[in-house]
Formats: C-alpha cells, sequence, structure tokens
C-alpha cells in the first residue's frame, strides 16, 4: 500500500517495529493488520531489516503501508526505498536523505526535539511532518508551546505515547502519534504474543479515532 498523506492524516498512528526476526514477522504484521493499524514502519538496526521490509511490502500490499525506520544515511535510504519501502523515518534530521526524498516527493519524517531541530527539519524542505522524538521528555503542554510559533509545522508524537494522553497529544496540536517498544516489545514478538500486540494496538486506535470525532 503506497503512502498517502491525506489518508495518514485519517489514520494518523504509526507502529515501530524494532527487533523483530523473520520467524516473528508475518505474527507481529498480522496482529497489526487485524487490529487495524495502517501505517508501520521497521528500523534499519533490525537484523536483515531491508530483506523483512521487502517481504513485508510483498505480503501486505493492500492492508499495511511498511516504511523503513531509523534512516541515518543517505546509502540507507537509497536501499530502504530499493527494498519497497513507502516511507522513511529518522530519529534526526539528515540533509541528504531530506534532499533525496525532496527530489523524489517521497514520503520522509525526520526527527527533531528543540524548536531549532524542528524548524530546520520543515524548512529544509522534503519533510511530510516531523517527528517529535522523544516526545515524553516534556509530554504533551511540549506541543501546546511548540505549536505557537510553529502552527503550520505538522508534528509526530513519538515515546511514551498511551491511550491515556492520546487526547492531550492531539489537542495540543499534534497532527499524529506514533507508537514503538511499548506495544511491540522484544518480548511479546520473541515469544508469539501477538494477541497482546494487537489489544495495545485496537486501545490506541480507538482512542485516537474518539479524538479525532470529538476535533471535527
Amino acid at each position: 500500500m503506497k503512502f498517502d498523506s491525506e489518508f495518514f492524516k485519517r489514520e494518523p498512528v504509526l507502529g515501530i517495529v524494532r527487533g523483530v526476526s523473520k520467524t516473528s514477522l508475518e505474527g507481529v504484521l498480522d496482529s497489526a493488520r487485524d487490529a487495524g493499524l495502517k501505517f508501520l514502519e521497521i528500523t534499519l538496526n533490525t537484523d536483515q531489516a531491508l530483506q523483512l521490509i521487502e517481504s513485508a511490502v510483498k505480503k501486505y500490499e493492500g492492508s499495511l503501508c511498511i516504511g523503513a525506520g531509523t534512516v541515518r544515511t543517505l546509502e540507507q535510504a537509497e536501499q530502504a526505498v530499493a527494498s519497497g519501502a513507502q516511507f522513511l523515518v529518522s530519529p534526526a534530521l539528515n540533509e541528504e536523505v531530506a534532499s533525496y526524498c525532496r527530489n523524489k516527493a517521497f514520503p520522509y519524517f525526520p526527527g527533531a526535539l528543540t524548536p531549532s531541530e524542528i524548524e530546520k527539519a520543515w524548512q529544509t524542505g522534503g519533510a511530510t511532518m516531523v517527528k517529535v522524538f522523544p516526545a515524553s521528555l516534556w509530554g504533551p503542554k511540549y506541543f501546546r508551546e511548540i505549536k505557537g510559533p510553529f502552527e503550520d509545522i505538522p508534528l509526530m508524537a513519538v515515546g511514551g505515547v498511551t491511550p491515556d494522553n492520546i487526547p492531550a497529544y492531539f489537542s495540543f496540536g499534534a497532527s499524529a502519534v506514533a507508537v514503538g517498544g511499548s506495544v511491540f516489545s522484544l518480548s511479546r514478538m520473541l515469544n508469539g504474543e501477538y494477541s497482546k500486540i494487537h489489544d495495545d494496538l485496537q486501545e490506541i486506535l480507538f482512542a485516537v479515532r474518539k479524538n479525532l470525532n470529538t476535533m471535527e
């Protein structure tokens, strides 16, 4: 499934999968798909990440939009796109990656935290949305403050997002949220505890959709 920015605005939840094995990949992605998640990244610091991305893109072409996370170099970006990744996510801004994505009109989520970093990540061009990471460091109220001068910059909260704080993140200005290790934990993936992944994702998606409906 190709990345569609308008669809992402309607389903603004990103799953971050780090450390998944080849044997547990299908169970993890099945649970995410069945819970209703539409966008998911596999981080490049996962063993055999490029092969996993390629396999996932082929198998879940019609139901999941699969991207590459922890993209830190231009070479990694090129390899991820060649493997079929539909979007790229970075922990911080890499200007070479930003330029590459801008030139290809390819979806890119650079990471930032401070006001200066957020502005640079957006002004460099090529960003679909700025990933505020780690959002848990200052919490939802930080988004209220940062959206004052940067009301035109779409922000995604990453790190420490829970069903309980999702309403605050959106009401204070976040355009999207991402969830990772708290849902896709290594132990759950290793032990095949896919129902726990499924149930947690359903709870998160319910909180997001309820909040979006309230804001309409």
